[in-house]
């Protein structure tokens, strides 16, 4: 079988066993996203530590210009529900460098929210991977007829 076909499936599969209430987790993660990004960009000391502990500064610098910018899009489409899955695809390598490399730093206790928070994002970016928009986003109302997006 060829991807597209496989691919339709999973979409069909994932339209008929996906709850109103997954669309607004979508929703609130992709604004949660975007308000990191809002802080990821007015926090100038947290890039300025970034670019002190590399050895490579202008990588630190794409880095966290790639971070926020994936962050504040990224955010907004997820939040939308539109190229929902490729606007995962652009956060997910971030979530796993803040989940196995950033926030591990700072230790495995209870406390570490930061730790936490990116590993819950990381299995919701996941989630929505695999499950899609939902009905109530951009996707589905340009894939389906206008008079199926309520029913």
């Amino acid at each position: 079988m060829n991807l597209t076909h496989d691919m339709n499936r999973v979409e069909r599969w994932a339209d008929t066993h996906h709850p109103m209430w997954l669309d607004f987790l979508r929703i609130g993660l992709g604004i949660f996203l975007m308000i990191k990004g809002f802080m990821f960009v007015q926090d100038t000391g947290a890039l300025f530590s970034i670019m002190n502990k590399s050895q490579f500064p202008w990588v630190s610098i794409g880095l966290a210009h790639y971070v926020a910018f994936a962050h504040l899009v990224g955010g907004l489409l997820i939040a939308l529900g539109l190229i929902t899955r490729v606007a995962i695809l652009f956060q997910i390598p971030i979530l796993i460098g803040a989940v196995f490399f950033i926030n591990p730093e700072r230790g495995f206790y209870s406390e570490n929210t930061e730790l936490w928070s990116s590993i819950i994002v990381l299995f919701l970016l996941v989630f929505f991977l695999i499950f899609g928009s939902g009905r109530f986003s951009v996707d589905h109302l340009i894939r389906k007829p206008k008079r199926d997006w309520l029913y």
